[in-house]
Formats: C-alpha cells, sequence, structure tokens
C-alpha cells in the first residue's frame, strides 16, 4: 500500500468505508446473529491498485477478531484474501460457503 488509509465503519448502513481523493471504496456486509458476512468489496478504478480492497477486508477480519464473531466472505476477494493470508484466517473462525462466488473480470484495488 503506498499511502496510509483511514477504514471507517458505517454500521447503520452496514459498510466499511475508504475515501480517497474524492472517490470511496467500500466493503458491504451483514450481522445475522454471531456473524460478519462479507458480501461485496469494491473500490472504484481512479483509486485501485492501492491495497485498499486488502484493507477493508483486513478491518473485516479485525473487527470479526474482536467482536468473536465467525466471518462468512461471501465476496470473491474477500474469500481469495483469506485464501492468500491464512495467517490472519487463522485469527478468527471463517465459515466458507459451499461454492465461490465468481470473480468479476475486473478487480478491486
Amino acid at each position: 500500500m503506498r499511502h496510509a488509509v483511514e477504514v471507517v465503519d458505517e454500521p447503520q448502513a452496514h459498510r466499511f468505508v475508504v475515501r480517497v481523493e474524492g472517490e470511496e471504496a467500500e466493503l458491504v456486509y451483514r450481522r445475522p446473529g454471531r456473524r460478519l458476512a462479507i458480501l461485496h468489496t469494491g473500490v472504484p478504478d481512479a483509486i485501485g491498485g492501492r491495497g485498499i480492497a486488502a484493507r477493508l477486508v483486513a478491518a473485516a477480519v479485525e473487527r470479526a477478531r474482536e467482536e468473536d464473531l465467525t466471518v462468512v466472505p461471501h465476496c470473491w476477494y474477500a474469500r481469495r484474501w483469506l485464501e492468500q493470508h491464512p495467517e490472519e484466517a487463522a485469527t478468527v473462525r471463517v465459515e466458507w460457503p459451499a461454492a465461490p462466488p465468481p470473480a468479476p473480470t475486473d478487480r478491486p484495488g
């Protein structure tokens, strides 16, 4: 990540947000019971390639760890990030959905 970014939780909107250069990246989640279901991670192209999507997922995992929640990665990017960061995934309970969601042709940054 080139620059430090601040991740803000907006619980009333069910999302974590990063605002950079007038653009807004988000990770959308739901909290059914003791689960943190990650539904979508999106980063505008204008601010992509800076590790912002990774920071959003890391913030969600950190929240799950702090609140003893099970992470459910429905979002393809969050699932891939957890698979690629087993040391972080090992710090929380992860409930893997049966089938991974399809990856879009574009990627979050």
